[in-house]
């Protein structure tokens, strides 16, 4: 396939200008063909080029699929250790959770990445508005909401509210360490891309990171080493993640085949002799927490929520899932405000205290408030700046992007 291949002057399917094709090294090499509007991503280094289709939308409705699984278990897994915590018990949420443990986060890093060779060559004010003060500006406000709430005003310390919000800066806070380290990840995978580090080389130096089981006193050390190789994976392997996706899509008796065998190795992985189910962590059986079997779980896992993705997109009645994963960051900001406030609702007035039944309530709540206070935002204007940058938190031109 030579490079460079001219594109029509406007697209066959919508007669719209094409997209401008942008010439890049290695990994991240686009090459745009003549089914507009497509992209071709060719991995120089083994000699492999890939076509992935791309839809006219910037948004597939596999991966949004997939970001509503995730979030959905992200928010489960919060909700059943919190009300473990509270109530001493485990509850069949716990069991789930421990299910998803190998490849829970590393399925949201990896879809984080899978985009990222279309803005990795931009300039450096461009691509830090969209990759790194995005999300900093997200995590910046929420981590100061939450402490002010539950430090400032509810304990009543305004010394402490500000100790927090300061080693926040520095120390990612509760559950908003994802969003720190999507603008830290981003940031250094730039980096690295102007120091020309071969793909290969990082892949492998960052497994080998993951699979050390790093335990370092600057948490963002932490989940770097055990987080950064899906995000980058997410980058350099996109192709063949499509690849895989477009191959299930119009075969959904093999791909669910696939998917059951996933389950039940993933299953008797997990809890193979040596797992624990305890009220607010779950330790993995010895097979599944074996490095190199966590790293292929975590994997194998992440591109198995992927395909369900795909086949779930077919269903109309799975749309929910699709917007849940379209407005994952909403839900991951603000979902815990309502999880405390209900489950301290429902131990104190003693209408829910036990796990099971408590944990499914408690997840609800966190999925659903978090919608309802989107919703009133867009529809009244009011607190929009909750979940959309205003103008002065940019430092290039507005690219709008959904949360």
């Amino acid at each position: 396939m030579a490079r460079g291949l001219q594109v029509p002057p406007r697209c066959c399917a919508t007669g719209s200008q094409p997209i401008r094709r942008r010439r890049l090294s290695p990994p991240f090499h686009y090459q745009f063909v003549e089914r507009c509007p497509s992209e071709t991503i060719a991995i120089n280094r083994t000699s492999v080029r890939w076509r992935t289709d791309m839809a006219e939308r910037s948004r597939m409705a596999w991966i949004d699929v997939a970001k509503g699984i995730s979030i959905v278990l992200v928010v489960m897994m919060y909700a059943a250790y919190n009300t473990g915590e509270y109530t001493g018990g485990t509850g069949f949420l716990h069991y789930v959770i421990g299910f998803a443990t190998p490849f829970r986060m590393p399925e949201f890093f990896l879809i984080a990445g899978l985009f990222l060779s279309r803005v990795i060559d931009r300039p450096w004010r461009i691509y830090a508005d969209r990759r790194v003060i995005h999300y900093l500006y997200f995590y910046g406000l929420w981590m100061v909401i939450d402490i002010v709430l539950k430090v400032g005003i509810v304990q009543g310390d305004a010394a402490g509210m500000l100790q927090q919000i300061a080693k926040a800066t520095v120390q990612p806070y509760g559950v908003l360490w994802f969003i720190y380290m999507l603008a830290v990840f981003s940031l250094v995978a730039k980096l690295l891309r102007q120091i020309a580090l071969p793909p290969a080389a990082i892949l492998i130096m960052s497994a080998v990171a993951q699979m050390s089981a790093l335990q370092s006193p600057s948490y963002v050390v932490t989940q770097f080493a055990a987080y950064f190789v899906f995000f980058y994976v997410g980058a350099v392997a996109a192709p063949l993640v499509f690849r895989i996706v477009e191959g299930a899509e119009p075969r959904p008796a093999l791909a669910l085949g696939g998917l059951v065998v996933w389950l039940g190795l993933n299953g008797v992985l997990v809890f193979s002799p040596g797992f624990v189910v305890e009220p607010m962590h779950m330790t993995m059986g010895y097979l599944a927490a074996f490095p190199p079997v966590h790293l292929a779980l975590a994997l194998i896992g992440a591109i198995a929520l992927c395909v369900a993705g795909a086949l779930l997109a077919e269903l109309p009645s799975m749309d929910w899932l699709r917007w849940l994963g379209e407005h994952s960051l909403v839900i991951y900001v603000s979902f815990t405000i309502p999880m405390s406030l209900f489950r301290e609702l429902m131990l104190s007035s003693g209408i829910l205290t036990e796990t099971g039944p408590l944990s499914m309530a408690v997840l609800v709540v966190s999925l659903v408030a978090p919608v309802l206070v989107y919703l009133a935002v867009r529809r009244t204007g009011v607190g929009a700046f909750l979940f959309q940058r205003p103008d002065w938190a940019h430092i290039a031109p507005p690219a709008r992007l959904a949360v």
